[in-house]
């Protein structure tokens, strides 16, 4: 994997061919006044056992969560 260095000025200027270069795995650190201030690179795709593992631990949401997500719901299904 490739990294490069560019300044916050010419990742703004050059950002399709920033985006470009991120597609094609590389990975970019973004300075600004001398320093690191970002770092792009190619985004890994989200499974559901990435979802299991982030929710491990936690309180499952309470009735009146439920109820009121399932309200919300109705509305959006109804309204439009």
């Amino acid at each position: 994997m490739t990294m490069r260095t560019m300044t916050a000025t010419d990742a703004s200027r050059r950002f399709s061919g920033l985006l470009d270069a991120v597609a094609a795995g590389e990975t970019i650190t973004i300075t600004g006044g001398h320093r690191p201030i970002a770092e792009i690179g190619p985004t890994r795709r989200r499974t559901g056992a990435d979802l299991r593992a982030a929710l491990a631990g936690t309180t499952p949401p309470d009735d009146a969560f439920e109820k009121s997500i399932a309200a919300t719901v109705s509305r959006l299904s109804t309204d439009g």
